[in-house]
């Protein structure tokens, strides 16, 4: 390869001043008549070209081959029926055809899942900028239009861009569309759920006004049916049931037609609604004042989500000291209220060495057996006067307290420690320092202090006995009764860890345990089924009073079933790790408990929208003089044909789409000649000078002769 080039000494701008100037000095020339105006001219132009400093430049031009990017698109919708196959074919004609072009080299682009959908555009942008831009010939896009990142499209392209659209034509498809999700909701309170049904595509006939009938369940139990037309919004109300995730489950079957719906992968949807407390409400009632009743009291009042009311009895009413009781009682204590018209508004009743004196009536110890019975909650903190004729045991509570008491007191120190049962139980597992029956009674080895006196009981044999202490006799007690629970604590003297007594303990956090336990705290359960969800991996936990704990049976959201052996990974706790093979409504259970998990979206983003659509690249297709074509129609021929004409049409053996050849090369090994050495331009220059100034003078003289 051989050409000219320039390296001028002055800026072009001054270089071309110089040759108009030159070119006028020669008109001027002409006009007045002198005869040295051409050679004048000449060296006014030749000081112009010197400075213009030509050259010739050499050197061996290699062609480079033109490229073109063969986009595949793999995502999980192009693996709905007839797509994939479609692609391999169109891929596999493209590829023979392109490679029989010569000088012409195939980048292949796959486009994979994404958990944003199908990055379609990114991958296309991508793609370009990986290229040298003078070597693109074209872009062909195997794909079925579904792009979920339109704004990273480019708008334009050094080549054609052909798109082949998998599909069909009467491709239809149904989904269920969720509006609007509540991330939490108050438990016992509905929430509202927005959602309609869409038909997308040649929906047939039958089913275009026939409705969808939906099936709703919470944590996999059921909770209604209905019909719901297509297009319609709905707002469903749904009550949360307890504290944490609730799971909303919402399907409905595939319509029956002619030709089935492309996928029910988007007829069903998981909502994770966080059930949280309005406010838990406490009532307190305490006996009479003693050095441990502010404990339960800050312990309340530290947590911002209790709402407390606490009645201390400072004189019973069988005192007789002539004081008058509107100047010994704070407030009057509204029994009949409490206890009677607005016990279940309360989540928790504490009584803090309480005892039978004629302050409260039979009715209301019935009435409040009655409570825990349908769901309430009783806390039982006991002192000496437990052992006595005054004791709750005698009113008809005692037919819900988990104990009976012997009437014998333990006046000494004793070590409380945990029972094997207290090891597994979630309200004093892995309580920092805890001693186990068996640890010395001096507390040696234990990081908790010595308490000073504790009743002696018998418990229920239906009870847990989760920590002991004076001769191992139970000191906090655990039961339930009907669907509600209770918690009897034989002795008053927890205030002595939070004073530091001999160490301490963690007394905020047992007795903070031992109320949200009794209001029935998710994470408190005893048997419970745990799933810990990350993306698609899963840590079940099983949480049990057994020394074992057998699989889990998982069931995939299309019915297959796998079971997952545990291991034990501490007293009462048994896990597993378990990875999904995809997202879904999965349900564990393990014979007594299940649960369900939603993991991931149950219709991820890549089956929102099903059916082929050429909506996104068509802009790009059209603006390079490409073209759409779908497979469905037949496979395209592929020409070449010349930058900047139509680059696709119909032929006689059936459509074509093209490529652009770019011509493109490098050269190597160049060589830069000056066209005239410095001294040959000085030379010219001087000679055309002289020259023109020998022609004047000899005009005029000339002219004078005559």
């Amino acid at each position: 390869m051989s050409g000219p080039a320039f390296d001028p000494l002055l800026p072009w701008p001054l270089v071309g001043a110089l040759a108009v100037l030159a070119a006028l000095v020669a008109l001027w020339s002409l006009w007045r008549g002198l005869r040295g105006w051409l050679l004048r001219g000449l060296a006014g132009l030749a000081v112009a070209a010197a400075l213009a400093g030509p050259a010739l430049e050499s050197g061996i031009r290699d062609k480079l081959s033109d490229i073109v990017i063969l986009l595949d698109d793999r995502s999980a919708s192009q693996d709905l029926p007839g797509r994939a196959a479609q692609t391999d074919a169109a891929l596999a004609e493209m590829t023979r055809q392109l490679a029989a072009l010569p000088d012409t080299e195939i980048r292949r682009v796959t486009v994979g899942d994404d958990p944003d959908g199908t990055a379609l555009g990114a991958a296309l942008t991508r793609a370009l900028a990986a290229e040298p831009q003078g070597r693109v010939a074209g872009v062909i896009a195997v794909t079925d239009g579904l792009a979920h990142d339109r704004a990273m499209i480019p708008a334009a392209a050094p080549a054609p861009v052909q798109v082949l659209l998998t599909g069909e034509d009467r491709d239809w498809d149904r989904r269920l569309l969720i509006e609007e999700a509540p991330a939490y909701g108050l438990i016992d309170k509905p929430v509202t759920i927005r959602l309609r049904v869409e038909d997308q595509g040649a929906v047939p006939p039958e089913v275009a006004q026939a409705p969808a009938r939906l099936r709703v369940a919470l944590d996999g139990e059921p909770l209604r049916g209905l019909d719901l037309p297509p297009g319609v919004t709905l707002d469903l109300p749904v009550v949360p049931k307890h504290a944490g995730q609730n799971v909303v489950s919402i399907g409905f079957d595939a319509p029956e037609a002619a030709t089935p719906e492309l996928t029910d992968r988007n007829n069903a949807a998981a909502i994770q609604i966080q059930g949280v407390r309005d406010r838990l409400r406490v009532l307190l009632v305490s006996g009479a004042p003693h050095a441990g009743e502010r404990t339960w009291r800050n312990l309340l009042k530290s947590d911002a989500n209790v709402d407390l009311i606490h009645f201390t009895i400072l004189r019973p009413p069988d005192k007789m000291d002539a004081v008058p009781v509107d100047e010994m009682s704070l407030i009057a204590f509204p029994t009949q209220e409490l206890f009677m018209e607005r016990i279940k508004d309360f989540d928790l009743i504490i009584f803090d060495r309480d005892r039978v004196r004629g302050i409260l009536m039979p009715q209301y110890y019935e009435n409040i057996r009655r409570y825990v019975e349908e769901g309430g909650a009783v806390l039982v903190s006991a002192g000496p006067e437990m052992s006595t004729v005054e004791s709750l045991n005698l009113s008809p509570m005692g037919a819900i307290i988990p104990a009976r008491p012997t009437g014998r007191v333990y006046d000494e120190p004793f070590l409380p420690r945990l029972t094997e049962d207290g090891q597994r139980h979630p309200v004093t597992a892995g309580l920092t320092g805890a001693p186990v029956q068996g640890a010395p009674a001096n507390g040696s080895g234990s990081h908790w202090g010595r308490w000073l006196r504790m009743s002696q009981v018998i418990p229920d044999p239906r009870a847990q006995v989760v920590m002991t202490g004076a001769n191992d006799e139970p000191l906090l007690i655990l039961n339930r009764v009907g669907k509600g629970r209770v918690a009897l604590l034989t002795s008053d003297q927890v205030w002595l860890w939070g004073r530091g007594f001999e160490g301490g303990g963690p007394q905020l956090e047992l007795l903070r345990r031992i109320a949200h336990w009794s209001m029935q705290e998710p994470d408190l359960e005893e048997e419970a089924l745990l799933a810990d969800v990350s993306d698609l991996g899963v840590t079940v936990t099983r949480r049990t009073m057994d020394a074992t704990a057998g699989p889990v049976r998982i069931t995939h959201p299309d019915g297959k079933t796998e079971d997952l052996v545990l291991t034990e990974a501490g007293p009462g706790r048994f896990t597993a790790r378990w990875t999904a093979p995809g997202p879904g409504l999965y349900r564990l259970s393990d014979g007594t408990i299940s649960r369900v998990v939603a993991l991931g979206p149950a219709a991820p983003r890549e089956f929102e929208e099903t059916v082929a659509t050429p909506a996104a690249l068509a802009p790009l297709a059209e603006a390079t003089n490409g073209t759409v074509l779908r497979l469905a129609e037949g496979m395209p021929g592929l020409r070449s044909v010349r930058e900047g004409r139509p680059a696709h049409g119909q032929g006689v053996a059936g459509p074509w789409i093209a490529i652009t050849p770019r011509d493109a090369a490098s050269v190597s090994g160049v060589t830069h000649r000056p066209l005239l050495p410095g001294w040959a331009w000085l030379a010219l220059i001087a000679a055309l000078a002289l020259a023109g100034w020998l022609a004047e003078g000899r005009g005029r003289l000339l002219g004078s002769r005559a």
